[in-house]
């Protein structure tokens, strides 16, 4: 039984709006034509298609509509006419509460209630004005509380798939926002290591084709320590860019750098012709592993450009002050710089070590010293990222 009328309501609602909308009028019509003898067919047949025919437009004026229906019930009313057309009436009570508010709701049922008062007093038979009366009341309040609870159920799905459309596009800009982010910190993970390893790689080969005649043992270790920079830049950059799973050896043998490596770093420039000292102070093993990349990141930065714009003989001074809030940063060294690039710097350095102060709270001084050379200067914020000046 169930199947079947689930059957009939898919048949239903596979035809046209217009069709649909005609099938209780064209009923009615047949009923008249069928019940009613023929000297009260046109009076009938009359009412019948006049409260029809203002449902065509209930849902552009539900109000509208109710109105013209209840008038037109008014006059057949007075004239003493019964017809199944008056369903007409909940038809547009329901429609003015699927699409009106509360109050336009209850003052079209208490027009309707009204009316089937009167409607009762007139037509009940046998006295007998309770039980129709009941009867009427009860389906007026159904059809209101049915539109009602369409209309609320409606907008609280147009609410759930305006927020789902909302959260949807929030999500889809955070994800850009993520992606941009995730571009930056590639691009600057990139530009430290591969500008650091090129010029270190780059000394090391001018001081091996300096030495392959002279101490053709100095070039062999200047040789062996090019190739060391290579592997360490390539193990580097594969981290950075995601590609290096944590079962790998070259996980184990060159770990995420930190402040521990800075000694390693000292080496390596001194190995290119920059002799660097390291002044550690405090203990480092509370500074989170990202903070202790960025002061790695911003020394080997820092030491790269003196590498890069300093003649032979310059030395350089790393000290890192490590407190239980901050990491200070002193990067000294006593070369001079050529004018032009001691008033303005091109490239991406020192925008990128800014940013990586940034991120900690800390604002980056980089600039020539009073008492000669250049400087750079940072503080790290552990506890907080608001930015606070260095």
């Amino acid at each position: 039984m169930r199947s079947a009328r689930t059957a009939v309501r898919r048949r239903v609602s596979r035809l046209p709006p217009v069709v649909r909308g005609s099938l209780l009028p064209v009923l009615l019509l047949l009923n008249v034509v069928t019940t009613r003898p023929p000297r009260e067919l046109p009076v009938a047949v009359t009412f019948t298609v006049v409260l029809m025919l203002p449902l065509v437009w209930r849902h552009r004026a539900p109000r509208t509509v109710f109105g013209a229906v209840a008038a037109v019930a008014a006059v057949q009313w007075l004239l003493d006419v019964q017809l199944p057309a008056d369903i007409a009436l909940l038809v547009a009570l329901y429609t003015v509460a699927l699409h009106s508010d509360l109050r336009d709701t209850l003052v079209a049922g208490a027009v309707l209630e009204a009316g089937g008062v009167l409607a009762c007093l007139r037509w009940a038979t046998d006295g007998a004005f309770l039980t129709p009366f009941v009867a009427v009341t009860a389906m007026i309040v159904a059809v209101g509380v049915l539109g009602v609870h369409v209309r609320t159920h409606r907008a609280y799905l147009a609410a759930v798939e305006k927020r789902a459309v909302r959260l949807e596009r929030e999500h889809d800009q955070q994800a850009r926002v993520a992606v941009a982010e995730e571009r930056t910190r590639i691009t600057r993970e990139m530009h430290d290591i591969v500008t650091h390893n090129l010029s270190v790689m780059v000394a090391l080969t001018d001081a091996a084709v300096y030495a392959q005649h002279r101490s053709p043992g100095k070039a062999t270790t200047a040789m062996l320590q090019i190739s060391e920079t290579g592997r360490q830049a390539l193990t580097d950059m594969r981290r950075s860019l995601g590609l290096l799973r944590t079962g790998e050896p070259d996980a184990l043998r060159h770990p995420l750098p930190g402040i521990s490596q800075l000694k390693t770093l000292a080496d390596q420039m001194c190995a290119a012709g920059l002799p660097t000292r390291i002044d550690l102070r405090g203990g480092h093993a509370h500074v989170p592993a990202t903070a202790q990349l960025t002061v790695y990141r911003l020394v080997q930065e820092a030491l790269t450009n003196t590498l890069k714009h300093t003649p032979a003989g310059t030395e350089a001074k790393v000290r890192i002050e490590c407190s239980t809030e901050t990491v200070t940063v002193d990067v000294t060294d006593s070369g001079p710089r050529p004018p032009a690039l001691a008033t303005t710097r091109s490239g991406h350095g020192i925008a990128g070590m800014r940013e990586r102060a940034a991120a900690y709270g800390g604002t980056l001084r980089a600039g020539p010293l009073p008492s000669g050379g250049w400087g750079v200067h940072t503080r790290l914020f552990l506890a907080g990222s608001g930015v606070v000046s260095a």
